[in-house]
């Protein structure tokens, strides 16, 4: 059997075809012309068409359309969850650790069926009405795709139903011109990334980096299947021991643990991020940002920004009922600590899957602007105080799926330089 490999290049191709046909005669030489031929035209045909399908095969030289480092710089890009579709996730030990007792009957009924269906209507209402908001004040919103999170799946280590893409905060998180995908820590949640990759993707192609974390297995040993939960003073004992429901069997973490200001990024560990986890994202990061570690007294944490939520250089609102541990650095630092108001959503308002602190989960447009909870007036009076203007959207029902305007939100792009606030 004759054996010929074609290169590909003008002359090489050109050379190799010559050599044979001088070998072999003039009409083998024709064959293995044509078949060069034949093949470099194919493969033209290929390489045209690839393009056309998947049209960034080399960087392209134009700004790159992902760009934030902190929580505050000017707001021109979003994504914004949604509503459409969510589910109660399964009644499993991770969750439980992460909700409150009054709630757990709720789990126990409706796990892995939909939210209830008014209240779904009503939040994608608000949440429609906060894109229009966002937009009104010029900054462009991108939505997650919608997906059918009934469906039962299925891995070598677990079952479970999907849970929703409602937000965007909790999966991704945006430093410099790079998109990280957390890798969660919610059997419910994971395969959550599937929502956003084609926004991801979208974003890749015009230059962004992308980077998705390590995906736990979330077999049986990421979690402390018997970790006692009776009360809330167990959970203060237990957080202030450092014991959680996660286990250190592999790095886990949700992107809301962490809040970024320029070059130092704070982390919490809590009931969805470990200390794997923390430290995947240090070495990740190294040596442009560093990563802090810091803690609260708080009995149930998960996620950063209804404990501790950095809204301006050197200005953070810390959560008076959750104080932080080392909030002397902040303080020899010249940070300015401000404790907002006690929330005003009434008691019988539903939160399956957050506290009241939602009031203080709020999203900055920029130093001077900042979106907040319509009904919260105590949080509006301490916002104009500090000379930040309020947009007022009511989200309330949105609310009750477990996040403010910061958790249903990712900032794309803010328009800012990377700068040392920390020191």
């Amino acid at each position: 059997m004759l054996r010929v490999r074609c290169l590909r290049g003008g002359s090489r191709g050109a050379e190799a075809a010559h050599l044979i046909g001088a070998m072999l005669g003039r009409s083998v030489a024709g064959w293995v012309q044509r078949t060069f031929q034949s093949t470099s035209s194919a493969a033209a045909a290929a390489q045209r068409q690839a393009a056309e399908e998947e049209p960034v095969t080399e960087p392209i030289h134009q700004e790159c359309p992902v760009c934030s480092y902190n929580e505050w710089d000017p707001l021109e890009e979003v994504i914004v969850g949604r509503a459409e579709n969510a589910h109660v996730p399964p009644f499993t030990v991770e969750v439980k650790a992460n909700t409150y007792e009054k709630y757990w009957p709720f789990y126990q009924k409706h796990g892995g069926q939909s939210f209830p269906a008014d209240h779904l209507k009503k939040a994608f209402a608000e949440i429609e009405e906060m894109c229009n908001i966002l937009r009104h004040e010029g900054v462009v919103v991108k939505r997650p795709e919608p997906i059918d999170w009934s469906v039962e799946y299925k891995t070598p280590d677990f079952t479970s139903t999907g849970m929703y893409a409602a937000m965007p905060r909790d999966i991704l998180m945006v430093v410099g011109n790079e998109i990280i995908e957390a890798p969660m820590a919610w059997r419910a949640r994971f395969f959550e990334y599937r929502a956003y990759r084609p926004l991801i993707k979208e974003y890749f192609r015009k230059g962004a980096k992308w980077t998705t974390a390590p995906k736990p297995t979330m077999a049986d040993d990421l979690y402390d299947q018997d970790y006692p939960i009776r009360t809330v003073e167990d959970r203060h004992k237990l957080a202030a021991q450092g014991k959680f429901v996660t286990t250190e069997h592999e790095p886990c973490f949700d992107a809301a643990d962490f809040i970024r200001a320029g070059r130092d990024l704070f982390v919490q560990r809590s009931q969805v991020t470990n200390y794997m986890g923390i430290e995947w994202m240090r070495r990740h990061l190294a040596p442009d940002y560093k990563v802090h570690i810091i803690s609260f007294k708080d009995p149930n944490p998960m996620h950063i920004d209804a404990t501790f939520n950095i809204i301006g250089p050197g200005l953070v609102l810390s959560n008076p009922d959750r104080p932080c541990r080392q909030i002397d650095m902040f303080k020899k630092a010249g940070w300015t600590v401000v404790k907002p108001p006690t929330p005003l959503i009434p008691d019988d308002h539903p939160l399956w899957m957050s506290s009241k602190w939602l009031s203080m989960n709020v999203l900055m447009l920029d130093e001077k602007r900042v979106l907040v909870d319509a009904n919260e007036g105590t949080i509006h009076k301490m916002f104009e105080n500090l000379g930040i203007k309020t947009i007022k959207v009511n989200i309330r029902h949105a609310n009750s799926l477990g996040g403010g305007f910061h958790c249903w939100t990712t900032d794309v792009r803010r328009r800012g330089n990377l700068e040392s606030y920390f020191h």
